[in-house]
């Protein structure tokens, strides 16, 4: 029986979600401090580098015992090109906008998300009969949007710039966890992201020694070392896992709405760290969007019973 046909509600899962947004809220801040240190391409080659050793003991110890999957290399060879071009983008943006901004920008993906799902997922059609759904949904997007359109330096050049690069990692984003999901769908979550780990790794390290400045780490000093270390394994490393883990047990589209909370959480840690603010229209349309969150998780419960 598919987990996702259980009428219970998926504790484990939706734990995994929330997991994923505290780990990547604090990678928001780690990313956006980094920038001040080393260029787009170093960054996000060198946090990969942290994630994938962190996993490479249980993968090769997977490999002596045989526990690998059959195909399992093939398999997260399109995932992998797609994550190089998603996580390439993501990290770029960051050295336009803040954090709190580029969480609401990047959650546009749930759109895609949701598209994506409807069409390759069968099981997940009953959301299109949930009002639940839709309605929280619809919030969620109109907070989203009102939160963007209320920016007060929204045409400026720097900020146009970082809106467009975030606008299409959002499509790369949506067809990296439909690739993943659908790859992945008989695969343990942690192999499967420690093989696609070891890609990314080789594809970042071409673009950081071809196009970036790898020698820059070589000035940093020990806490943005410790940053990169540490944000690469909470943030990468482990998220992605968790990430998997949910997408497979609530399908794809569920954790894309609820992952739009994470927004609010970026904005309480950037304005600690960034002092960045939001007006009290951009408020108001986060706390529509607060809301729609909540109606996607009651939504979860609907699509089990739908299902079953």
């Amino acid at each position: 029986m598919n987990p996702a046909d259980n009428r219970k509600f998926d504790a484990l899962a939706t734990f995994a979600v929330f997991g994923t947004i505290a780990f990547w809220t604090a990678g928001a801040i780690w990313i956006k401090y980094l920038t001040g240190f080393v260029d787009v391409w170093t960054q996000n080659w060198l946090r990969y580098v942290s994630a994938c050793i962190f996993w490479l003991p249980l993968l090769f110890y997977d490999v002596r015992k045989g526990n690998l999957e059959p195909n399992i290399w093939r398999l997260a060879l399109l995932p992998s090109l797609v994550n190089i071009i998603y996580q390439t983008l993501y990290i770029a943006i960051y050295y336009y906008l803040k954090p709190a901004f580029i969480m609401l920008l990047v959650q546009f993906s749930a759109i895609w998300i949701g598209g994506f799902s409807l069409v390759f997922f069968p099981q997940e059609r009953a959301l299109i009969t949930s009002k639940r759904f839709w309605a929280g949904a619809i919030l969620s997007i109109a907070g989203v949007v009102g939160v963007i359109v209320f920016k007060a330096d929204f045409t400026a050049t720097k900020t146009f710039t970082g809106i467009l690069i975030a606008l299409v990692s959002t499509v790369m984003w949506a067809t990296y966890t439909i690739s993943v999901k659908i790859a992945f769908k008989d695969v343990n979550s942690r192999r499967g992201f420690s093989v696609i780990s070891i890609y990314t790794v080789c594809g970042l390290s071409v673009l950081a020694f071809i196009i970036g400045k790898p020698y820059e780490c070589l000035e940093m000093t020990v806490w943005p070392w410790v940053c990169i270390v540490v944000s690469g394994i909470l943030c990468i490393g482990i998220s992605h896992v968790l990430y998997y883990f949910s997408i497979k047990r609530l399908g794809a589209t569920i954790p894309a709405i609820l992952l739009l909370a994470t927004p609010c959480c970026a904005l309480a840690m950037s304005y600690l760290f960034f002092k960045e603010t939001l007006n009290i229209v951009q408020c108001l349309f986060g706390l529509i969007l607060l809301v729609g969150c909540g109606l996607a998780v009651w939504a979860q419960g609907h699509l089990k019973k739908s299902n079953c």
